[in-house]
């Protein structure tokens, strides 16, 4: 099997030569839970050419029903290196790299990424990313879930200050949300290291309502 087999549908859709552009790309997923294994899923087999999975978790039980790269079998095992091995499976073209280390650590590896994307579940860690990411001059995409609704921002110029940071503890949710987010996340990701035009420092807040109708609204961030 060939690159240009394996990806026939995305290079009908934009030409090899932006396919190829594709896999000199590296990014870093940040949490490989519910958003980060949908964005394994989606981003790990559309052809960047390496991906860096960081967690310092372990497989639940309570978290196989929406982290969707999980088995049962995965239980107990680390998130970064579950996720790694199941989309290497998938894809023979990428490179996948996992760090069982908490983000405070990764960070001071000295490694240099076209795109950073926020997976993980507090705000703190969050705000690290944005410092780490505004540090390195490197663009980065947030996405939060809760319940009935979630968030996502391409952050550049704004700053993820804006947010009240305190540790908040997330209340229940469903694997549909997650992966909707997750997708969103992943679109907006995928645009941007394909060489597509993607809105920036605005907050996409969408959620669904008593009657199961889905909300989206926009915000401009301010910077700071």
């Amino acid at each position: 099997m060939t690159a240009e087999e394996y990806f026939n549908r995305q290079i009908q859709l934009w030409g090899e030569a932006t396919q190829k552009g594709l896999q000199n790309k590296k990014i870093a997923v940040i949490g490989a839970g519910g958003l980060g294994c949908t964005l394994a899923m989606a981003l790990g087999t559309s052809g960047i050419g390496e991906i860096h999975m960081v967690d310092f978790d372990a497989v639940s039980s309570h978290n196989i029903h929406r982290q969707i790269a999980f088995t049962l079998d995965d239980e107990g095992l680390n998130k970064a290196k579950a996720v790694a091995k199941l989309i290497e499976s998938k894809n023979p073209f990428v490179k996948m790299v996992a760090f069982d280390m908490y983000f405070k650590d990764f960070k001071n590896m000295g490694n240099s990424y076209d795109l950073i994307l926020d997976a993980t579940d507090n705000l703190p860690v969050r705000s690290e990313i944005d410092a780490y990411a505004k540090e390195t001059n490197t663009p980065w995409i947030y996405a939060s879930v809760e319940e009935y609704n979630g968030q996502v921002c391409f952050f550049e110029k704004a700053s993820f200050q804006v947010f009240n940071i305190s540790d908040h503890k997330p209340g229940g949710i469903t694997a549909p949300i997650v992966m909707h987010l997750g997708s969103l996340q992943a679109n907006l990701a995928l645009r941007y290291l394909a060489g597509l035009t993607v809105a920036k420092d605005k907050l996409y807040y969408l959620h669904f309502n008593d009657e199961g109708e889905l909300i989206t609204q926009k915000f401009g961030m301010p910077t700071v």
